[in-house]
């Protein structure tokens, strides 16, 4: 049985674009215009995910997360033409599984909804909060602490850095970590995740002798740790 999404967006051009591209990849789909169709449908159409924008008439994207949240775990990712870090902490906070912002590429959009249908599968859930020794990896305010002093770190950095923290002692690949981070089937030069990696370990060096950011020759990263 074909997955089923609720695209909840009231730009009709952009509406139609996802449905065509997202019934392309096998997805059952139905397109609502407003945030209080939105919650029509989700109780009538039951989608497995919804791709909801925030500005909406009648009712806007919190609106209809926060309705969703109150009874669901049906995993939503969010579509915004803001690209604010604030807005992303809230979105998150909200209970958002994912956040993309517009104008985007529909290769973008198909790589999160398969990411973030991968998750729910499994039962997969990121911790907001990861404490190990001089480091705390706060996802909730989207803050890093080293040594007990908070370090500025754009948000892809921070998301990096929590995923393979997320799982200690686990390699990743470079194309792994860009579809979990990124969210994007990339094709080509991935060196992005290198010069994130060189980036944070300049934020991390020497702070504690118990976990490393660890490269993996030939295969990817790890966050190895040992245990303390």
């Amino acid at each position: 049985m074909p997955k089923k999404m609720l695209i909840v967006e009231d730009d009709e051009n952009i509406a139609e674009l996802v449905e065509i591209y997202m019934q392309r990849e096998g997805f059952s789909t139905t397109i609502s215009p407003d945030g209080e169709d939105a919650l029509k449908q989700l109780r009538v159409f039951r989608p497995d995910i919804v791709l909801l924008d925030v500005m909406l008439p009648k009712l806007d994207g919190w609106g209809v997360l926060a309705e969703i949240r109150a009874t669901s775990k049906t995993p939503v990712i969010m579509l915004t033409a803001k690209g604010e870090l604030g807005d992303r902490v809230s979105g998150l906070q909200a209970g958002a599984d994912d956040y993309i912002t517009k104008p985007f590429e529909m290769k973008e959009v198909i790589a999160r909804v398969h990411a973030v249908l991968r998750r729910a599968g499994s039962g997969e859930s990121a911790p907001e909060r990861l404490v190990f020794d001089n480091l705390i990896i706060d996802m909730s305010s989207f803050e890093l602490t080293v040594g007990g002093k908070k370090v500025d770190t754009p948000p892809k950095e921070l998301e990096l850095l929590a995923y393979l923290a997320s799982s200690p002692n686990r390699v990743y690949t470079r194309d792994q970590l860009l579809d979990a981070v990124w969210g994007i089937d990339y094709f080509g030069d991935n060196r992005t995740v290198d010069v994130h990696i060189k980036r944070l370990r300049e934020k991390l060096e020497g702070a504690s002798e118990h976990w490393q950011l660890k490269t993996v020759w030939g295969v990817g990263y790890k966050f190895e740790t040992d245990g303390n």
